[in-house]
């Protein structure tokens, strides 16, 4: 069973690269950020003429997460526990939620596409939303995990943090800016302590995951890897294989963000050597 996750940065600019890398590769599940759609304005038939159902969360132009899948999806739940909002506080006095989570099971493990906020600068109120919205994330996956002993959970997404300095191509650029700050970076570490497992570095896996678009940063190899899967010990058991997809950073109309893919030893409905029961 192969899982991805991917910041697509519009899915509407990019549905059939997407879903020829879905084919070309054969994966079962991908988690998508970043969508900037509404789910009536999804691309949902390229997807599901490649055989693959759907379940989207989406606002407005901005944000957005989604699920593609050729295996059942269920316990389909949007945003966490006590979630931050941002923005304009509402009539009823809370702020609004924005479009950044979207968790699912699929064969029993359960999976969640999350798009952090980015912080944008560490004197701007987004980034004390950012460090919030983190630590609710992390009570919610202990909450979650204490509830459900045992069972495999993956987080999933653009986690807009660099948690290593080797995770970005040149500290002195960075520095006095956001995704590399000791409070981001111990907000990432607290999900390492509570457990769960860096699938790709844990295996050794390199690479980067973003290049901006501007000053031919992809060319020059200057990136940052920001895109994770954390997975509990349950789900790191499953993982027989990890990859970052750095190619599709190339070509046409590309997404700033690369997918990040890991493979299961976990038998489906769709596998052609299950047996027949007569």
């Amino acid at each position: 069973m192969r899982v991805a996750t991917w910041n697509v940065n519009s899915v509407r600019a990019r549905s059939a690269r997407i879903v020829d890398w879905l084919v070309r590769e054969d994966v079962d599940v991908l988690g998508m950020q970043e969508i900037k759609c509404k789910p009536e304005q999804f691309p949902r038939e390229v997807f599901e003429e490649a055989g693959y159902e759907l379940e989207i969360h989406g606002l407005n132009q901005w944000n957005g997460v989604a699920f593609a899948s050729r295996l059942p999806m269920s316990e389909v739940t949007v945003g966490f526990d006590e979630m931050p909002g941002f923005g304009e506080e509402l009539e009823d006095g809370t702020l609004p939620l924005e479009a950044r989570a979207l968790g699912v099971t699929v064969e029993d493990i359960r999976l969640w596409s999350l798009y952090v906020p980015n912080g944008r600068e560490l004197t701007h109120p987004h980034y004390t939303y950012k460090l919030a919205w983190l630590e609710r994330l992390r009570a919610a996956t202990a909450a979650w995990r204490a509830s459900n002993p045992g069972a495999p959970l993956a987080l999933m997404g653009d986690f807009n943090i660099a948690p290593l300095d080797i995770d970005v191509w040149d500290m002195a650029v960075f520095d006095g800016a956001t995704h590399v700050s000791a409070p981001e970076r111990a907000a990432f570490q607290a999900f390492l302590d509570d457990g769960l497992v860096d699938i790709t570095r844990d295996r050794g896996i390199e690479g980067y995951t973003y290049w901006d678009y501007q000053q031919l940063r992809f060319p020059k190899n200057e990136g940052m890897r920001i895109d994770f899967i954390l997975g509990t010990p349950e789900f790191d058991e499953l993982v027989v294989d990890a990859s970052i997809h750095r190619d599709e950073r190339k070509g046409e109309a590309p997404s700033d963000h690369v997918p990040v893919m890991v493979e299961l030893d976990v038998a489906t409905s769709l596998d052609d050597d299950v047996p027949m029961i007569f």
